[in-house]
This record gives C-alpha cells, structure tokens and sequence, in this order.
C-alpha cells in the first residue's frame, strides 16, 4: 500500500483567502487517498470559511496528531484559538498577523517531534506579520530561523518551468553585493538534491547571469559572472553535474521553459519570480529548499481584496499539496 504522508498545512493570515482555499482543497477526495492532512489554525476560522465557501465538511477541533482521523469529510485541526470571532475579512490585522506566525511555530514543534512528513503553507501578509511584532520578510526566513537552519533557498515550481534563487527578498543592489561564489555553489547543490529526491537522477541546471547578456564577456557589468558565478558552476562540472552558465536570463528561461532544464538558478528575486508568474501563476507552487523536512506553499499572496466571498481559487494549494506529498513520499522512500 502506498504510504500516504502527513502534511501540516498552516492555516496563514485568517483575514486572507488561507481559510477558504484550504477548505475548498481538502473538500477533493483525491487529497485524502494522496496524503493525510492536518490543518494547524483555528477551527471556528474554517468553519466560517467553509459555510462562505458553499464547502459542507465537519471541522475537528484538536490538540496533538494522535487525535486526528484522517477521513475525508471531516477536516482535523489543531485548533489554536487565536482568532476572534468577529475579525474582518480583507483587512490587515495585527492579530492575525501574530496567529499566523504562531500557526508555523506549532508546526515546526509537530514536525521537530517527527509528528509531519512535509509541512503546506496557506499565504500570510508581511504587514501584518509585522503589525504582530514578528519581523521577518516571509514564511522562508521564519522557518529558518524556528528550524535554526542557517541558509535555505526558494524554489518556484510551475507547469514546465522550476526556478531557484540564490537571493530573494533584498533590493537589487544588496542582492549583487550578497551574491559570491560559495552562496551559488550551495543554492545549485540544494536544487540538485531536491531534484534528485524527486526521482530526476541527472538534473540539468541552468545558471542565469547577473548581467544583461550574462556580461557579454566585459561589456555590461564589472566582471560579476566571472567572479561571483563561474568559480561555482566549474567546481560542480568537474563533479560531473549537468551545469550551464551563467547564461543570459532572456534566452536561458526560454531554453528551459521548452525543456532543456529541470531548474534554472536565479540570481534575485523579480529575475527568477517573473517568468514563472507569467507561465503559470495559479498552479504555482513555493517550495522551501534546505530545511528539515520539505516545504510547500501556495504560490500568491493573502489577496485581501477577494477574501471572505468564496471566489478564491484553491488551484495553487491543490499542486503544493501534490508537491508536499510527492516529495514527501519519496525522501520517506528513500530513508527506508
């Protein structure tokens, strides 16, 4: 029998679309016979979002995983009981920005224990993170630092196109300033890996420049892919992996996206998180490459300004579901 990983799905900022779509996913069988799911969030929140969402499921308040039953038809949640039963859709809150931060610091105590075989997140909103005193740019930043992991990557998955970063969310020229050789050396092993552990044996790479034109060999830029990408790219060729670079973005994405790659490493934020936006924005998915144990997120943010009317489409939280227990699947497969 297939094993079926639990995943812990966050339920995010509770003024969002998080709610909604969670219960609009988990009201699809197929979600069940893949995995066993777990919401950490409040469960009167749910609830609400269900009876907007025209979603007709049983929410079960718990307290551990041993409790859960894992039916369909009936969704388990942690039930942390942060949010006010009056709170408004749509509109930034301290409060829920504070409950979505203390739903992933459960979650990273669940998974700590060995209770969650992936972890699934539902969107929050920095301001109000910020406004709940967690100061941190997202989800990636906030679970390094609960995890004590030093350096983690995000990856973009949409449909034919993977894309990891090697900086994310600093102004460009700080981004530039960040970028050495041993930070890119490490954001393409962590992209070989996850790759590897999803069932490609032999991942190709391809490595974008940071230049227009990857530098054209001196004529844009100071020399930055000759001494921020290169050194990297030629240690992992001699390792025998299949890396290309650095390579200009414009035509390196137009490769990859036709399929001359399994993952393209970004240099920055807006030159990896536009082209998959383009080619794919509601079936995207965020994966957090590097920590204890795999990552996934829904692909857009808290969209405040469809929340709490039930139109919210649930597409991007199905595929990082797929990916939680896809790769969740397989690294169990693989440690056995």
């Amino acid at each position: 029998m297939t094993y079926r990983p639990v995943i812990g799905i966050t339920m995010g900022d509770a003024a969002g679309v998080g709610p909604e779509i969670i219960m609009k996913s988990l009201a699809r069988r197929e979600v069940y016979e893949a995995c066993r799911p777990l919401v950490i969030g409040d469960a009167r929140r749910l609830r609400d979002a269900g009876r907007i969402a025209g979603v007709d499921l049983t929410v079960r308040a718990i307290a551990n995983p041993a409790e859960a039953h894992f039916s369909f038809g009936e969704i388990d949640c942690i039930d942390l009981g942060l949010i006010p039963a009056d709170l408004p859709y749509g509109k930034l809150s301290a409060v829920a920005g504070n409950a979505a931060f203390q739903y992933i610091a459960r979650t990273v105590e669940l998974t700590s224990a060995g209770e969650l075989d992936a972890i699934c997140t539902a969107p929050l909103n920095k301001e109000a993170l910020h406004a709940g005193g967690h100061i941190f740019p997202g989800h990636t930043e906030i679970l390094a630092h609960l995890t004590g992991i030093p350096e983690v990557s995000m990856m973009l998955v949409a449909p034919k196109l993977r894309v990891i970063h090697v900086t994310t969310h600093i102004g460009l020229l700080d981004a530039i300033n960040r970028i050495e050789p041993g930070l890119v050396q490490r954001t393409i092993e962590r992209a070989h890996d996850t790759l590897v552990r999803a069932g490609i044996t032999q991942p190709r790479i391809g490595v974008c420049g940071i230049n227009p034109h990857a530098g054209e060999n001196g004529l844009f830029g100071y020399g930055e892919e000759e001494k921020k990408i290169i050194p990297a790219v030629d240690l992992l060729k001699a390792r025998g992996w299949d890396v290309e670079g650095p390579l200009p973005a414009d035509t390196l994405f137009y490769r990859a996206g036709r399929g001359d790659f399994d993952v393209v490493v970004a240099m920055y934020h807006d030159q990896g998180h536009g082209p998959v936006k383009v080619m794919g924005l509601e079936a995207g998915v965020n994966v957090t490459v590097g920590l204890p144990v795999i990552r996934t997120s829904v692909d857009h943010g808290t969209a405040f300004d469809i929340a709490g009317r039930g139109i919210a489409d649930e597409g991007s939280m199905l595929e990082a579901l797929k990916q939680a227990q896809d790769l969740a699947t397989r690294r169990a497969a693989l440690a056995a």
